[in-house]
């Protein structure tokens, strides 16, 4: 059996596992309810019902008109698109994040509470990149050995031919490499929700905007790698992102509550057990009757 039957598979799975598993870790070590898991997902998806038709009716035009009106070398114009598509992203999806923390999620105050949401916010977005890769990997079986000619125009045919050609030729380790990106990408959701978060625990809002800028910025690395370097570097410069999220939620790691009000469950108090005087009166009620 061909092996990349395998390693594709596996790639979309991991894009989906990852998260789910991250979240019930989270869930468990810091006594949360699942459900700022479920909230921080259902944020990304609402806000990509606002950022994708901003993108597509006001970005994507934006940039057409710089391509063409614009003096500026290619890889300016880049740059400058680049940039611009990250603040985008940056600006609806952080702004969406300080409205759940704002009126949403009102008791989510501590440190594990913001991993938890961040983790749901980076998960949705993997997830569905995931049944992406095994709906694609799904279709490219089906079409391995057809006569695709029959399908696709013939103005197509020779493009979809190198695709199908592509995807099957393609070194086993490179079909994982999606798989790879999101482990890198989701520590850097969950620092963006951290570095929300602190708009609300250190009453100081530039921690938005510069939650803002870091995500705008890697999304402007990102975009840029891809049109100029090769994948594996494009992996590189995300990953030192990833890391560089993971130390700053490391660093603005603060002691958990006692309790989360409304988030976590109320701890039991310890049975103290009633002293009782020992007295000829009371020794007589402990009697059998």
């Amino acid at each position: 059996m061909n092996i990349l039957y395998v390693t594709y598979a596996l790639d979309g799975l991991l894009m989906i596992a990852m998260p789910i598993a991250l979240g019930i870790y989270l869930t468990r070590k810091f006594h949360l309810y699942g459900q700022l898991w479920w909230i921080g997902a259902g944020v990304f998806v609402l806000s990509q019902v606002g950022h994708i038709p901003f993108n597509a009716y006001v970005v994507n035009p934006l940039l057409n008109n710089l391509n063409s009106s614009a003096a500026l070398p290619s890889i300016a114009m880049l740059i400058v698109g680049a940039l611009i598509l990250g603040l985008s992203a940056g600006l609806w999806e952080e702004l969406f994040r300080y409205a759940m923390f704002r009126w949403w999620v009102k008791d989510a105050r501590s440190w594990g509470s913001g991993l938890l949401v961040g983790t749901g916010h980076g998960g949705a977005e993997a997830i569905i990149l995931g049944l992406l890769v095994l709906y694609n990997l799904i279709n490219m079986i089906a079409v391995r050995n057809m006569d695709i000619s029959t399908l696709v125009p013939a103005d197509q045919l020779s493009a979809v031919q190198a695709q199908i050609t592509d995807f099957w030729s393609a070194p086993w380790y490179y079909t994982l490499h999606e798989a790879l990106e999101r482990l890198f990408t989701i520590p850097a959701q969950i620092c963006f929700a951290v570095l929300v978060l602190q708009t609300f625990t250190r009453k100081q809002w530039f921690w938005v905007w510069l939650a803002v800028g870091f995500h705008a910025l890697l999304d402007t690395a990102t975009v840029v790698a891809q049109n100029l370097l090769n994948a594996y570097l494009t992996e590189a410069i995300i990953g030192v992102f990833g890391v560089l999220s993971v130390l700053i939620i490391l660093k603005l790691r603060q002691p958990e509550p006692s309790a989360d009000p409304g988030l976590a469950a109320p701890a039991l108090a310890p049975f103290t057990p009633k002293s009782i005087e020992e007295t000829v009166e009371n020794l007589d009620k402990t009697r059998f009757q």
